[in-house]
């Protein structure tokens, strides 16, 4: 079985090969990233690295200046002593899931990964003939189960019809890079006009590129925001985003969502279950379908709860 380190709170090292999985190791001289969100991209923002198309544009707005190798989902990548082919994770546009294959064993390493895919990426596809499989367990709790996507889309648009009805502003509380372009798309069947916050508005146009209809969208506007959809991520409402919109609801849309706790934690009017990952039943749903010889299970702060249900499965896990 292929050896590996965890590295940092994403990223592992495979020492045999010197490659590196979201990460910056020292001693690597292979770097894959799976996607672009902050804590999977490399913390040296001039490493050399292997990733998709999208996920690279993306760092370039985000401040990579490094050289980058683009590979295309489904393609192998020979490395000396190890095959590598990305696979799409259905997380956010270009995310992916790296599969290694080499004399020891094959590995599979999700990334954040999502299935049902999101409408706003490239879908979910598994490899086969995985003996080792690296999955994240963020919703790693039964609490966590996720609405068909249909029944979601529906709560986003009757809730901003409904917010519009009234004569306020419809507010999306969202991450700009994969949730806000997610609720634009499923938004997009209005055409109404969204305004979004200045840091997702850079990275709207990789989606366009793609060919991820996001609807008529421009940057926010404080003058004339009111009477538009507005998404922003919700650090920027204490820095005044929105602030003189006096009638506007708020939506807040996230898989914490689900917890009556997390709600309560908010000032939202409204909360809309909505999450690019796993949900309990999904992890373990991919686990079975899969069969590995070991599963290790990442970025969770449940563990304990996903290692006894896959036990209870014959599934060999660990977590890290």
């Amino acid at each position: 079985m292929i050896r590996f380190q965890k590295t940092s709170n994403s990223g592992f090292y495979l020492p045999d090969h010197k490659l590196a999985l979201d990460c910056s190791h020292k001693e690597a001289n292979y770097f894959f990233i799976s996607h672009a969100h902050s804590d999977h991209m490399p913390q040296n923002r001039k490493t050399p690295v292997y990733c998709t198309r999208p996920t690279l544009k993306f760092m370039q707005e985000r401040g990579y200046k490094g050289k980058a190798d683009i590979l295309n989902f489904f393609e192998p990548l020979n490395l000396g002593s190890v095959r590598v082919t990305l696979y799409p994770a259905g997380h956010i546009l270009g995310s992916s899931m790296i599969f290694i294959e080499s004399d020891e064993g094959t590995l599979l390493y999700t990334g954040d990964c999502k299935t049902p895919p999101s409408p706003a990426s490239e879908g979910f596809s598994l490899p086969e003939n995985i003996n080792h499989l690296i999955i994240e367990g963020t919703f790693g709790l039964p609490i966590y189960r996720w609405k068909p996507m249909e029944e979601i889309s529906a709560e986003i648009r009757n809730f901003t019809n409904r917010t519009l009805n009234e004569n306020c502003t419809p507010v999306f509380l969202a991450y700009n890079l994969g949730k806000a372009q997610e609720i634009m798309h499923l938004l997009a069947p209005l055409k109404h006009a969204v305004q979004i916050h200045k840091d997702g508005y850079k990275l709207c146009s990789v989606y366009e590129d793609e060919g991820i209809n996001l609807g008529s969208y421009e940057e926010y506007n404080a003058e004339t925001g009111a009477g538009k959809i507005l998404i922003t991520p919700s650090t920027a409402l204490s820095k005044g985003f929105a602030s003189e919109i006096s009638n506007k609801k708020i939506a807040y849309c996230s898989g914490w969502a689900a917890v009556e706790l997390n709600r309560n934690r908010s000032s939202a009017d409204y909360w809309i279950t909505l999450s690019d990952h796993l949900d309990f039943f999904e992890l373990i749903n991919v686990c079975k379908q899969i069969s590995p010889e070991k599963v290790t299970i990442t970025h969770s702060p449940n563990p304990e709860v996903i290692l006894h249900y896959l036990s209870n499965l014959g599934i060999n896990a660990e977590a890290v």
